[in-house]
């Protein structure tokens, strides 16, 4: 079996790590291609810096391509290609290459979720289950039908760090299993129920702006009137409770981070700058701050904080 397979972050190297261990043979591996996305500048100093699934190449001596297109232009021969959180479209020119097409782990129960941010919308949303789908792609943005699904259950002080990685992790044991019956016909395909559909977006910096009225209110216990709109969601707002901000702060966690304004300062003289808050919890309906970072400083917990900054107030928005 020859797969290529297509991913970015370190949270799915379990993915090919398995694939790897599991069909080598005679120490050849089965993965015969990498596309992933390519180096770009990190960090303050802005030093290039490569994917994990690429360094993971580099080490097994893959061949790393940048775009799907790229591969498509070798020569290399794949029976089936393999996606989980590429970060790209994949043209349809490179699915139909592939002899037994491409199989996609997407971490929500499908068609619930789709997009880019499924973690990040069950955690904020309440939900109390999720889980992760494997489907055989199609053109169009987490449509394909089903080849397989399991749930997991959404613990209550998940983040989204740690829940996808769980969700990855298992569906890879769950994709390791079945890829032979899925190539021998042995697994019945099922369509998603498209009417169900819901959807997410990319998330990004400001998506985890939480306005200072609604962080003011919830750490007094009180909910302001009104729905708050978490833009990551299509078509979805819920009442900016405590409970509901407790939820999106892990939901962002660790990246974006959930933030908002403070004024530093007292009368004319203040400055409005960037609060991170980093972890946060609930107390008898209240929203209690445990950890938070002011721009340009370290993170520091708010006890800290407020000893260091008594003249604050979170800002007016």
């Amino acid at each position: 079996m020859k797969i290529v397979f297509l991913g970015t972050p370190e949270y799915v190297l379990p993915v090919i790590e398995l694939l790897h261990k599991t069909f080598s043979k005679k120490g050849i591996s089965p993965i015969v291609g990498v596309v992933t996305q390519s180096p770009r500048p990190a960090g303050r100093k802005q030093f290039m810096t490569y994917s994990a699934v690429d360094s993971w190449a580099h080490k097994k001596s893959v061949p790393v391509y940048y775009s799907a297109l790229e591969f498509l232009k070798d020569t290399t021969q794949a029976d089936i290609g393999i996606l989980a959180a590429y970060g790209e479209i994949v043209p349809g020119s490179v699915i139909k290459s592939f002899p037994y097409g491409i199989l996609n782990i997407h971490p929500s129960l499908l068609p619930k979720y789709r997009g880019a941010s499924p973690v990040q919308a069950a955690i904020a949303s309440g939900e109390s289950e999720t889980g992760a789908t494997i489907i055989k792609i199609d053109e169009k943005m987490d449509h394909g039908p089903i080849v397989s699904q399991f749930k997991e259950e959404v613990g209550t002080n998940e983040t989204l760090e740690t829940l996808r990685s769980r969700l990855f992790a298992r569906a890879a044991d769950v994709l390791a299993a079945l890829i032979e019956p899925y190539i021998q016909g042995k697994i019945k395909l099922r369509e998603q129920n498209h009417e169900e559909a819901t959807s997410t977006s990319l998330i990004k910096k400001e998506h985890g702006f939480i306005p200072a009225k609604y962080v003011k209110a919830a750490m007094e216990g009180k909910t302001l009137k009104g729905k708050w709109e978490i833009d990551f969601i299509k078509d979805f707002s819920l009442p900016p409770s405590p409970e509901v901000l407790e939820r999106f702060i892990r939901a962002l966690s660790p990246w974006p981070g959930a933030w908002t304004f403070l004024k530093l300062g007292s009368g004319w003289n203040f400055s409005e700058k960037r609060l991170k808050i980093l972890e946060a919890h609930l107390e008898e309906k209240t929203l209690v701050l445990d950890q938070v970072q002011l721009e340009g400083k370290n993170p520091v917990s708010w006890k800290e904080f407020s000893l260091g900054y008594p003249k604050m107030a979170f800002g007016n928005d």
